[in-house]
C-alpha cells in the first residue's frame, strides 16, 4: 500500500503523463494542456507538504539523528522543488511569452525544481538506507523512496529535453535524433 503522500505524487505524475502524450495538446488545446500540467503540479506540492508535515520533526539540530536530518532536508527540498514546478507550470499558461521570458520564468524554475527533486531523492535514499537495507523491496519506505527517485530522474530528463534556445526560440532536439544525424553524415 502506498503512503498517503504518495497518492498526490501518483496523481500529479498521471496528469503530467497525460499532458505529455503526443497529440493531447492538439486534442484539447494548448491552454487545457497547460492547465493539466499546472493541476498536476498542485498535487505534487500538496503531497510534498504532507511529506514535510509527516516528517514530524522540527528543524534538525545537533541533537538530531543523522536519519532525521536527512529525512527532514529531503522533505524540505522536495517541497521547494514542487513550489518551483507551480511557478513554471503557472507561468507557462501565460500566452505570448518570448523565448527569453520562457527561459527565465518557465524553464529555469523547472530545471531548478528537477534538481531539487534529485537532491531530495538522494537524501531520502540515504535516510532510508540508514534504517533499512539498500535493497529491501519488502520495506514500505524502500519502495516509496525508490519510486520517488525514478520520478525525479524522469523530471530531470524532461527538464533538459524541454530546453528552448532563447536566442532562436528553437526547442532542443532530442539526443537520439542528433546522434542519428551525425551517424548518417
Amino acid at each position: 500500500m502506498l503512503r498517503r503522500e504518495s497518492w498526490g505524487f501518483v496523481i500529479g505524475s498521471l496528469l503530467f503523463g497525460i499532458a505529455a502524450v503526443p497529440g493531447y495538446a492538439q486534442l484539447v488545446g494548448v491552454d487545457a494542456d497547460n492547465i493539466t500540467y499546472f493541476v498536476g503540479s498542485l498535487f505534487f506540492t500538496a503531497a510534498a507538504f504532507i511529506a514535510l508535515r509527516l516528517s514530524g520533526r522540527p528543524v534538525p539540530g545537533d541533537e538530531s539523528e543523522k536519519v532525521e536530518r536527512f529525512d527532514w532536508w529531503a522533505a524540505t527540498i522536495q517541497f521547494v522543488g514542487t513550489v518551483l514546478f507551480n511557478l513554471s507550470t503557472g507561468i507557462a499558461m501565460v500566452s505570448g511569452l518570448t523565448a527569453v521570458q520562457s527561459d527565465r520564468w518557465v524553464w529555469r524554475p523547472d530545471v531548478f525544481g528537477s534538481a531539487a527533486f534529485l537532491i531530495a531523492s538522494g537524501l531520502a535514499v540515504v535516510a532510508t538506507t540508514e534504517t533499512d537495507k539498500l535493497w529491501d523491496p519488502h520495506a514500505r519506505n524502500w519502495r516509496s523512496t525508490w519510486l520517488n527517485m525514478v520520478g525525479s530522474i524522469a523530471f530531470g530528463i524532461s527538464a533538459i529535453a524541454a530546453f528552448v534556445y532563447p536566442s532562436t526560440g528553437d526547442i532542443r532536439l532530442p539526443v537520439d535524433r542528433r546522434v542519428g544525424e551525425r551517424c548518417r553524415s
